[in-house]
């Protein structure tokens, strides 16, 4: 086994394995699993898919996950961590915009086996990346952060691509709906822009009578549209207050609360749990954990 870390915007594991030996559940954002030989079988939340060489899976935090290795196999896991939100000073980034495309995935990927990627191009992108990625933290220096940093990004752009193009979501898996499908990646896409979400916008947008957008969006996804919506942002919420030094009156603005005491009653309601114990229990609640028994 092979650890590779820099200054702690990920992880870098290099393992080659005859057995699987659990790994520590709790991830501090999610990894991507890069299958560089070997074959046998991905289990997550009790689903099972089979994986070989050039397979890239991603593992959402707090979620059970194991692998039934039939070959000798060699796994890359590129481990994202919080620690970039937390230490911006260091690096040449946009926090807000790398922690929206981050959340992006975590809040829209359901969990489910498989891999994620769905084209050869993009495929041999991500393999070429994390190639880069290992070379610049075996050789290690500031010379490489800025460089590193710009590569995980791009590695994000492309996870996010799939994601939109995948039935990851799992009213999309059930509903064969094109217009709902359409209608939910925009609304999470615009999660923090209240009003691209107001009825009469959306109407507009998917062709649909004002009238009719709450019926329609109920009966397609069995949500209200506002209880969806506030579902969507309080995940995004839950995920900041874990993984960031966000305060909460800059996730209230940037989220579309009308203030840090709607943020808090809001959170509370639908979570059970105040802020303050949610912070100090440190797990998701609407992005929940799965125990695993293995």
């Amino acid at each position: 086994m092979q650890v590779l870390e820099t200054y702690k915007p990920f992880e870098i594991q290099e393992l080659e394995l005859t057995d699987w030996k659990q790994r520590p559940v709790k991830n501090n954002f999610f990894e991507l699993v890069l299958v560089k030989e070997g074959e046998g079988t991905q289990c997550i939340n009790y689903n099972h898919y089979p994986y070989s060489k050039g397979s890239i899976f991603l593992l959402p935090p707090l979620k059970c996950h194991s692998f039934d290795i039939q070959t000798p196999s060699q796994f890359v896991f590129l481990k994202f961590t919080d620690s970039i939100f937390k230490n911006t000073n260091r690096f040449a980034i946009d926090r807000n915009e790398w922690f929206k495309e981050s959340s992006y995935i975590l809040s829209n990927y359901n969990q489910l086996p498989g891999d994620i990627i769905k084209n050869d191009i993009d495929r041999q992108h991500l393999e070429r990346l994390i190639a880069m990625i290992l070379q610049e933290s075996r050789n290690y220096g500031d010379d490489s952060i800025s460089l590193i940093v710009s590569l995980m990004m791009s590695v994000l752009e492309i996870l996010i691509r799939n994601i939109k193009k995948g039935s990851f979501n799992e009213v999309l898996q059930q509903n064969t709906d094109e217009r709902i499908s359409k209608m939910l990646t925009y609304i999470n896409e615009h999660i923090d822009k209240p009003e691209l979400l107001k009825i009469e916008n959306l109407a507009t947008i998917f062709s649909i009578s004002p009238t009719y957008v709450s019926e329609y969006f109920r009966k397609q996804v069995n949500i209200p549209l506002r209880e969806y919506i506030i579902k969507a942002k309080l995940k995004l919420v839950e995920i900041r207050l874990l993984n960031s030094n966000f305060t909460l009156t800059e996730i209230a603005d940037d989220l579309g609360f009308t203030d840090v005491s709607h943020l808090t009653k809001i959170f509370k309601k639908y979570t059970g749990k105040s802020i303050r114990e949610f912070k100090i229990e440190g797990e998701y609640i609407l992005l929940k954990r799965t125990v695993c028994s293995v």
